[in-house]
């Protein structure tokens, strides 16, 4: 059976290694003439590390990326609201990793390629549409080229052309108003070098994290940074573009946040290059499979960044895809797969457009007023476990039965 692949994201290339595990002919068609190790911070829970452990990919994250301890929520103040573990330590079968996603995504593609061949992905070659019919299915290329295969997988990303083929009526990105500024910047390392802090709350937000495993061998730290700021009148996001160099106005929002650890307005005035992006997501589709075509990743289920949750996501995706594959060859896998994963997305896309586990900022930010308040006296550990408990059962990822 051959596979066509739209897209050599982080979701498509996971799911080339799972079809490939399972014995497919894998095809994967990339838009872009020349991949580039673009972006940059992401983390991978870990539910989905035990997916790149299982294609035997841990030892490679250890040397890319830094095994996260823990998710601390803070207040602007520098209080710590709660911490959340993330770590073998704490229980978990595998680690959370957080990474430069360009690199996540270089050390998938060299994998694919070693392993099932360096003709497996195309580059310049974007899927415009399809046809199909019950023996198979033409993928339609830019060019005019065709590719005839026996199933498509759109992992083409936020504006996927197979999506749009699918849903044709499909409406505009969802977009409350919340604006992002990215960066990252190469400096001394913060509290144990392996934390991840969130701080704010649901207006002005700073998310914050070291992503380098190289960085911190030499005793340094990438550290990656998000800042959010919600607007009450939301801008125009279809033309949105994370590439996109931003401006450095928003940095008078974070002048007054006060971090024990870490000097905010530092970080943001030392870093060289900015990226500006809308926080947008897109409503929960009905169905993801039509015959013998589906979707996978942020094709399927492009979801707000809360929780570390989208690249996650596209690995889990990857690999219930070629199990159910394997399973049941052809449409009824594909229908398959869907079944298990888009109840699943669909309910944490719903549940990061409530904040998800962040949560806890806003409970926080409605009870303390100032650096001298005490979170133990406004807000009982109970509450906020009961924030973090029912997100970890959302995403699927819990601790081992002990």
């Amino acid at each position: 059976m051959r596979i066509a692949i739209a897209g050599a994201g982080i979701g498509g290339l996971t799911a080339a290694l799972c079809l490939h595990e399972k014995g497919f002919e894998v095809r994967v068609f990339e838009a872009v003439d020349t991949l580039q190790p673009l972006g940059v911070g992401i983390n991978v829970m870990p539910h989905a590390a035990g997916i790149l452990f299982g294609l035997g990919l841990g030892d490679a994250l250890d040397d890319l990326a830094i095994r996260t301890r823990a998710i601390e929520y803070r207040t602007r103040f520098g209080h710590l609201i709660q911490s959340d573990p993330r770590c073998v330590e704490a229980g978990f079968e595998y680690p959370q990793y957080s990474v430069h996603r360009g690199e996540l995504q270089f050390l998938l593609l060299e994998e694919v390629r070693a392993r099932a061949g360096e003709d497996t992905v195309t580059t310049g070659k974007g899927i415009e549409g399809f046809t199909q019919d019950e023996n198979g299915v033409r993928v339609l290329f830019a060019d005019g080229d065709t590719f005839d295969c026996d199933l498509l997988i759109g992992a083409d990303g936020f504006r996927s052309k197979v999506r749009r083929q699918l849903h044709p009526g499909e409406g505009p990105a969802h977009y409350e108003g919340t604006m992002m500024w990215r960066g990252a910047n190469l400096q001394s390392p913060f509290a144990d070098g392996r934390t991840m802090f969130i701080a704010g709350d649901h207006n002005v937000k700073f998310v914050c994290y070291p992503i380098s495993g190289r960085a911190a061998r030499e005793g340094k730290a990438l550290i990656n940074w998000v800042a959010e700021v919600r607007h009450d009148q939301p801008r125009a996001a279809e033309d949105a573009d994370w590439t996109r160099e931003g401006d450095r106005d928003f940095i008078a929002d974070f002048l007054q946040f006060q971090m024990p650890d870490i000097d905010i307005p530092a970080l943001l005035k030392n870093t060289q290059k900015i990226t500006q992006y809308p926080m947008i997501d897109r409503d929960p589709l009905p169905w993801w499979t039509e015959g013998r075509v589906t979707l996978l990743g942020d094709a399927a289920h492009p979801m707000y960044p809360m929780g570390a949750n989208g690249a996650s996501q596209a690995i889990l995706d990857g690999r219930v895809l070629a199990d159910a594959l394997a399973e049941a060859p052809g449409p009824e896998g594909l229908a398959a797969y869907e079944a298990v994963r888009r109840p699943i997305t669909t309910n944490v896309v719903l549940n990061n457009r409530r904040s998800g586990p962040e949560q806890v900022l806003d409970i926080a930010a409605a009870r303390v007023k100032g650096p001298e308040d005490r979170i133990e006296d406004l807000i009982s550990a109970a509450e906020l476990e009961e924030v973090a408990a029912r997100y970890r059962q959302i995403a699927g990822f819990t601790r081992k039965a002990s």
